[in-house]
């Protein structure tokens, strides 16, 4: 049986990263651990295993701080949840434990590391499946604003997206003669440029419009695809948005609300979104995606 001097010696350990990276196509919470090997060792193949025992004990210590840090919206972290809930702080200890290792690696020496992932959406093992509850029922999107014209689109090639893919208007019409109420058509998904307003990524951002109203969160969606594939893709690169297609609506925020974790629209800009949501869904696909 290992001392309590010689397991302490084991828990000395460096930490290499811990981190979240909203802007990959999947994304997870990626912890390194790392560990070394106590000298009272009795042979090498001893000293790799205890240094890999202390490297997993790292990463899962890593994984668990940073999880705690991530937010489910924008006023609430996981951490606020596993306080006030047993059964959301019982999970995520669950998902900790069961964090899958991806790589590992002798680092000569007596050191070891280990890396492992938990994936923030995915239909299980997930930490969307751990803290977000599902509504007691799906709510509707919510009406345009009468009063407001829908806005004009942003021309898509301003973007860099190639000009044949932006809607076919009809003959001797343009975007801005599309009667009010009457969707363009043929959008693919939706872009809200929030550069330079510090967007805070969330697994559970709200869209609202500048009388404050929301236009999009996770109660309008069916809950199921929320959980495996998130509400919207987060990037600081446009050439990576495939979430929201060829073809996207493209749209700028006027500002942010609720600690920088919710875009808000003009009521233009929604009035447009949720016409052309109308004519070809793409809020109901979560094909969202957040430029930051």
């Amino acid at each position: 049986m290992m001392s309590m001097m010689a397991l302490m010696l084991v828990m000395l350990t460096a930490s290499a990263f811990a981190a979240t990276n909203w802007d990959s196509a999947t994304v997870m919470v990626t912890a390194e651990g790392t560990g070394v090997a106590p000298a009272t060792a009795y042979n090498s193949v001893q000293a790799r295993m205890l240094a890999r025992r202390a490297a997993i004990v790292d990463a899962y210590r890593q994984l668990a701080e940073q999880i705690k840090g991530v937010n489910v919206d924008a006023d609430t972290t996981v951490e606020n949840m596993m306080v006030t809930s047993d059964v959301v702080r019982t999970h995520v200890s669950a998902l900790v434990q069961g964090a899958r290792i991806v790589e590992e690696k002798d680092l000569g020496g007596s050191g070891y590391s280990v890396t492992m992932q938990i994936p923030v959406f995915g239909v299980s093992n997930s930490l969307a499946s751990a803290v977000i509850e599902r509504p007691q029922a799906k709510e509707t999107f919510p009406p345009v604003v009468p009063k407001v014209q829908p806005s004009v689109p942003l021309p898509a090639s301003e973007y860099g997206f190639p000009s044949s893919t932006q809607p076919v208007y009809g003959k001797g019409s343009s975007a801005s003669s599309a009667p009010a109420g009457r969707a363009i058509g043929g959008y693919t998904g939706l872009i809200v440029d929030c550069r330079g307003l510090g967007l805070k990524p969330v697994m559970s951002p709200v869209i609202k419009n500048a009388e404050g109203t929301p236009i999009y969160g996770y109660k309008n969606l069916d809950y199921d695809k929320v959980i495996e594939n998130g509400m919207a893709g987060y990037t600081t690169d446009v050439s990576r948005a495939s979430r929201a297609g060829s073809n996207p609506l493209i749209v700028k925020a006027v500002s942010l609300d609720n600690h920088n974790g919710n875009p808000v629209l003009s009521v233009a800009d929604a009035n447009r979104v949720l016409i052309e949501n109308g004519a070809t869904g793409f809020l109901d696909s979560a094909r969202v995606v957040f430029l930051r």
